[in-house]
């Protein structure tokens, strides 16, 4: 069996490292926030080269958070995407505003910069891209779009650990950037855990109020607030990791580089990195027009898949209000149709990958012959 992912394995590689970690906290007893969270903060602010970084429970709340700070609220409108996890249209719900979706580009899966302009109303009070499976949207565009318009552009970088455009880290170039530390990310704490990054040291410290109730200082609250704390165990875990994630990022660099190559002359929509951005591959995202029946067959001879959404935010049952029908995106609804996630992590070995490779390969050969 090929897995999809094999945390196990990263697990048993810094074993010692995290358990003393561990131990350290609780010896410590600060198990909330505390100098653990504030060490991973000052790290990972380093590492995207941000001015601030404020660690929370999750990079739903990070979102969340992030769009209050951006001015958004009830009866105001956010531009986003429909190709993304659901958390992208959560915070801008959890704010009482609405999600007003444009496609994303066939190439790189991410916003389509010509659709958002004519998108904007008196009503847009932010853009928010989404750095989907590990490559940064076009920001260069956006963020011209947003000064231009005077609208502030808050970046999802939930996937995008260490992805770059034109030189500079997701994340760091709209006023927020928000990232996740969901286990399987390529940044990944043992639980779950987020955090927001931003150059504005106002933002920054607005976000670390809000993240603990609204605590200015203790028991006084200036605004509703939330329960949105990181832990320190958490903290103690991502420190650990965050000093072997370059080395990982190029791992599932090299992985991609040789898919690509292995898998070129197949009938498939393969990813691919644009000129002017670095991919982080936290997904290897293939499209094939019968996707269900590959998936089956891979499972079915050892591989382990993944699917990277396969219903568009625009057509969740959540989201029905908004009026929306199948076709109103067309991009987004081929890519969840026909996307599929091949088994991609730093621990995996050529041996593995061809596996997967001459696997799929015979499939497709099935399946074109049929």
């Amino acid at each position: 069996m090929v897995p999809f992912l094999d945390l196990k394995t990263q697990y048993a590689g810094i074993r010692a490292e995290i358990l003393q970690a561990l131990e350290e906290v609780a010896d410590g007893a600060t198990y909330v926030l505390g100098p653990r969270v504030a060490e991973f903060e000052e790290a990972f602010a380093a590492f995207v080269g941000a001015r601030h970084c404020v660690g929370v429970n999750s990079g739903t709340s990070a979102l969340h958070l992030a769009l209050i700070c951006a001015g958004v609220g009830a009866g105001d409108e956010v531009i986003t995407v429909p190709m993304t996890f659901v958390a992208t249209s959560w915070a801008i719900s959890y704010v009482g505003a609405t999600p007003v979706f444009v496609d994303v580009d066939l190439a790189t899966l991410t916003m389509d910069v010509r659709q958002v302009e004519r998108r904007i109303t008196n009503r847009t009070r932010a853009i928010l891209p989404v750095h989907l499976y590990g490559q940064s949207a076009d920001m260069g565009p956006l963020l011209e779009i947003g000064r231009r318009h005077g609208i502030p552009v808050v970046e999802d970088a939930a996937q995008a650990h260490g992805a770059r455009c034109q030189g500079r880290a997701a994340g760091t170039m709209g006023l927020c950037g928000c990232f996740s530390f969901y286990p399987g990310k390529n940044l990944g704490a043992c639980g779950e855990a987020g955090a927001v990054v931003t150059n504005d040291s106002d933002v920054a410290a607005r976000l670390r109020t809000l993240r603990d109730h609204a605590q200015g200082r203790r028991y006084y609250h200036g605004e509703l607030g939330f329960n949105y704390r990181m832990e320190a165990f958490q903290g103690a875990v991502l420190g650990i990791k965050l000093k072997y994630l370059e080395g990982w990022t190029e791992a599932r660099r090299r992985l991609a580089e040789r898919y690509q190559a292995g898998l070129a002359d197949l009938p498939l929509l393969l990813p691919t990195e644009a000129a002017d951005r670095r991919h982080v591959w936290h997904l290897f995202v293939a499209l094939h027009p019968q996707r269900d029946r590959i998936r089956q067959a891979l499972e079915e001879r050892g591989v382990q898949t993944g699917l990277h959404y396969p219903i568009p935010v625009h057509l969740q049952g959540a989201y029905q209000h908004l009026g929306h029908q199948a076709g109103d995106f067309p991009v987004s609804e081929r890519v969840a149709r026909e996307c599929f996630s091949l088994p991609i992590f730093p621990e995996m070995t050529n041996r593995q990958q061809d596996r997967v490779i001459e696997t799929l390969t015979e499939i497709l050969l099935e399946v074109e012959y049929a």
